[in-house]
């Protein structure tokens, strides 16, 4: 995750690592919690079916969601292997 991005977007994958922009600056949780409202969005789904697991304070997070896999992430996300 990058915070302070001009816009929330994503940027595809990156050696099987999501990578994300978000607009909220890294204070008092405010990037996290605008990640998980942006991939709620772009999922279709509640925002309590998204939870980061490890990382809460650092750039590299694991991110566990409910109800889909990875593949139905990927697509729902438009997510491509950046080369």
């Amino acid at each position: 995750m990058q915070p302070n991005a001009r816009r929330n977007e994503v940027l595809g994958l990156e050696d099987g690592v999501l990578r994300v922009k978000i607009a909220a600056a890294p204070v008092k949780g405010k990037a996290n919690k605008e990640l998980i409202d942006f991939l709620s969005q772009l999922l279709g789904i509640s925002k309590s079916s998204i939870m980061i697991e490890k990382g809460l304070a650092s750039r590299k997070k694991v991110i566990a969601i409910q109800s889909l896999d990875q593949l139905q992430i990927l697509e729902r996300l438009g997510a491509r292997p950046r080369e």
